[in-house]
């Protein structure tokens, strides 16, 4: 069977795309979103029992909004029924309210109405709607990629549950595109293909949490593929890497290959070199490095290399791994490089690694070392007694909110481990604590 002869089919699941034919039908077989579906959970409990309320499916695209509102549809009892924010009038809300109206009024029958993409409805459309869902006339299914709390109006989303999808993992992901490649009866199976373990790893990767996206990668390949010699059709990295319109790189994320890019990509953030940061980067994102590693590394750098010389280094790079998670690929490239950038731009100092670890190393040898009893708990009967926080100086009761008292145990007094530097915002610092006790000391002098 040749791409003619498939696009040809009469029958309308032959037809339909193959992201569309591998939608589950019963909640069991419906992979990842576990925090949400796992048996113990309340959308599990509430779609077993055909309990459901108004909900909000809130997530990027591919993560399966539309595939829990298809398992709902096939598990209730109730008339279900599908429009499209970006299509849909008013005239086609009305004749769903209608009909819903008509269902409960003559057939005692609940009415659950999908709106996908209902971002896309406007302040009066969805105001149309929430008489309707107060009453328990309709039963409301919001699909979106957009943040509901910006996007949909505040009344209709507190009536609504909201459930968070999240990006497939990778591991998901290959279970969609086995089934997919060897499935008979919805997927490509009668086109006796098999699909390469590292043409596998390789879309499971670059899928970026989308299973739809890899799914018409599959399809394309197994369509556009002529059978090898043994009479099957075998989707290899080439043939994944052209069907995804992803080029596949010199980089094994679990070889040297990986560990160096990674490293050239924090040398140069921590080098205050932005281009070479940025070129690094986008290296790792067209290998399919995992968005989310790379945010992690750009926060650690923030705090180990950036540290109180810029403050808010740390806060960027945090901002940024929060923004690419609700985002997703590829306009998280664009704030992945906006963190890289920042760091690699921002004054730098180690002074906060190094207090850490001397004072680890110091705090491991004497974990019993006694708190002054002046700092200790006197939130509790009996601690004057013991002469718990007896002597205690609160700082804001004196000028300038400080005032000297002892902190340290006896046995390590005069001990420091925090040094600034004069970069950025730890020179103020510095300047500050000249006027504490430890005015005039450094760590030469210790």
């Amino acid at each position: 069977m040749d791409l003619f002869t498939y696009m040809s089919e009469t029958n309308k699941e032959k037809e339909s795309p193959l992201a569309s034919r591998m939608r589950p039908t019963i909640l069991e077989d419906v992979v990842g979103q576990q925090h949400i579906i796992g048996k113990d959970r309340l959308l599990y409990r509430a779609i077993k029992a055909d309990k459901l309320s108004s909900v909000i499916f809130y997530g990027p695209p591919g993560t399966g909004k539309t595939t829990l509102a298809k398992v709902i549809a096939g598990a209730t009892s109730a008339e279900f029924m599908q429009i499209n924010a970006t299509s849909a009038g008013k005239k086609d809300m009305e004749e769903v309210v209608n009909k819903a109206k008509n269902n409960f009024g003559m057939f005692g029958k609940k009415t659950i109405l999908f709106v996908d993409e209902i971002h896309r409805f406007n302040k009066s459309q969805q105001d149309y709607l929430l008489p309707f869902v107060e009453d328990g006339t309709i039963v409301l299914i919001g699909a979106t990629t957009e943040n509901p709390f910006f996007e949909v109006n505040g009344a209709l989303l507190s009536r609504s549950q909201l459930f968070e999808l999240k990006p497939l993992t990778a591991d998901d992901i290959k279970i969609l595109l086995k089934r997919a490649v060897y499935d008979k009866e919805k997927g490509m199976g009668a086109y006796n293909a098999y699909i390469d373990e590292d043409a596998l790893d390789f879309l499971a990767d670059v899928a970026g949490g989308d299973a739809r996206n890899a799914l018409n990668a599959i399809e394309l390949g197994v369509l556009t593929t002529e059978p090898s010699s043994d009479g099957r059709i075998h989707i290899t990295l080439d043939i994944a890497s052209e069907c995804i319109q992803k080029r596949t790189l010199k980089y094994d994320k679990k070889g040297d290959n990986h560990y160096d890019t990674i490293s050239a990509f924090i040398k140069s953030m921590r080098g205050s070199d932005p281009d070479a940061a940025i070129y690094y980067l986008a290296r790792m994102l067209n290998a399919g490095e995992e968005p989310a590693f790379i945010a992690r590394r750009i926060m650690i750098c923030a705090s180990e290399d950036v540290s109180n010389a810029d403050p808010y280094a740390l806060v960027v790079a945090t901002s940024a791994s929060l923004a690419v998670e609700r985002l997703g690929m590829p306009e998280g490239q664009i704030v992945l490089a906006q963190a890289a950038a920042y760091v690699a731009c921002a004054p730098k100092s180690n002074s906060s690694v190094n207090a850490i670890g001397e004072a680890m190393s110091v705090a491991a040898n004497d974990s019993n070392a006694r708190i002054p009893a002046h700092l200790m708990d006197a939130h509790y009967g009996g601690a004057a007694k013991l002469g718990h926080g007896i002597g205690y100086k609160y700082a804001h009761d004196y000028e300038g909110h400080y005032v000297d008292q002892q902190y340290l145990p006896d046995c390590h007094m005069g001990k420091h481990f925090y040094y600034p530097s004069d970069n950025g915002y730890e020179k103020i610092q510095k300047e500050y604590l000249a006027k504490t006790s430890r005015h005039n000391e450094t760590k030469k002098e210790e």
